[in-house]
């Protein structure tokens, strides 16, 4: 009798779906994700996430194009938004938007198109950023210098910083670092579905970046020297330089600083946007129906406003909803923090473009030779923007 009675349960247990997860969420921000998936847990009982710990962007895109080709790739990822084109186009990620019916009203629209490719939904945005211009404060002081509100100034800024040891301004020759300057100055990489790298904002960023260079003002580090680059601000052999929202917390997390940091918005102008830069969670092919409503159920409970609360002060992703910021209202008292965050109302998606991951190789060559081997801007981007044509007529 006693097992008749306990039936019903067990086969409620055995009907539980479970949802292989593969993330890249680490310190900071891996207690928040995992404490979300104990919340779903314990909420439901239709669902479970097996969630897996994979590395950084780069090393679970590697693990996932393997597993794709050999089996055992999970139902659910997190994948990085520049990667998320080519697994719609390749009809690896699975649509959504049948799914996402009665969403709530606060969501920032633009955040939801982040995870959009030609105007169907693929990703769920779950961490999602914007560019900062970090500085170091007690530099500035020193010279009784502000922090800089356009490019004008970050290149004034740039020049009194500089001295023999150190330079003002370090620039990475990487398509993000470009991109966010490019999109401040109004511009766009790509244009009607086409490569813009000789459009006006284009050159007139790299113009920009060169002259910095060529002045002895700023220092430009390759893909190779990324790490150089951190290491140029934090040691103080360079006094300001671009990077996400998110790697100032992952930084202190390790570390403590001989020197306070200043963050100040993207310098913009009125045409001007940040790109929204982060990952989304993907639903990949195979998964079944009750997987990918498990899914779609499990980032419905990461939006609730505490949990996005949470999430941004650990991380410095942005709340996904209007109703977490009431939430951060002590987060939000440091008025540099709050202006880094109020970019949110002029963040757009940036690399929707499946062809983009066939054309950003030739940029970032371009980018090198121009700020390392001292080419001329415009020579450049011409020939990057030719390369990339010849790329897209094949």
């Amino acid at each position: 009798m006693r097992a008749f009675f306990l039936l019903p349960f067990l086969l409620l247990g055995w009907a539980q779906a479970a949802i292989p997860f593969w993330h890249t969420a680490g310190p900071p921000g891996d207690k928040v994700l995992l404490k979300a998936i104990d919340r779903f847990h314990a909420a439901q009982k239709a669902y479970r996430l097996e969630a897996r710990y994979q590395g950084d962007y780069r090393e679970a895109g590697v693990k996932l194009l393997s597993a794709l080709r050999s089996g055992g790739a999970p139902a659910l990822f997190q994948a990085e938004l520049s990667f998320l084109p080519r697994l719609a186009q390749e009809g690896v990620a699975l649509p959504l938007d049948s799914y996402l019916q009665d969403l709530p009203q606060d969501l920032y629209p633009e955040f939801l198109r982040a995870g959009q490719v030609r105007g169907k939904t693929y990703g769920l945005p779950l961490g999602l950023s914007v560019p900062v211009l970090y500085y170091n404060k007690d530099a500035f002081r020193a010279r009784g210098l502000k922090a800089p509100e356009s490019w004008a100034e970050v290149e004034e800024a740039a020049a009194r910083l500089t001295s023999r040891t150190a330079k003002g301004f370090v620039v990475a020759t990487d398509i993000w670092s470009f991109n966010a300057v490019v999109m401040s100055l109004g511009g766009s990489l790509v244009k009607g579905g086409q490569p813009a790298f000789t459009s006006k904002e284009v050159v007139e960023a790299l113009e920009m970046l060169h002259r910095m260079v060529k002045k002895g003002h700023a220092q430009a580090r390759n893909l190779a020297e990324v790490q150089f680059a951190v290491a140029d601000f934090l040691r103080t052999k360079a006094f300001m330089g671009l990077g996400p929202s998110t790697a100032l917390p992952v930084v202190l997390s390790q570390t403590s600083l001989p020197f306070a940091v200043g963050l100040a918005p993207v310098p913009r102008v009125p045409s001007g946007t940040v790109p929204l830069s982060g990952a989304a969670l993907v639903v990949l092919k195979g998964a079944s129906p009750e997987q990918i409503r498990g899914a779609v159920a499990f980032w419905r409970s990461f939006l609730e406003p505490d949990l996005q609360a949470e999430w941004a002060e650990a991380t410095w992703y942005l709340p996904l909803r209007r109703s977490a910021e009431r939430v951060l209202g002590e987060f939000f008292k440091d008025p540099e923090r709050k202006a880094v965050f109020a970019q949110a109302e002029w963040g757009r998606p940036w690399s929707q473009d499946p062809e983009m991951v066939l054309w950003y190789g030739f940029l970032e060559e371009a980018l090198e030779r121009s700020l390392k081997g001292g080419m001329d801007p415009r020579r450049a981007l011409e020939e990057a923007q030719r390369k990339a044509l010849a790329t897209e007529g094949r």
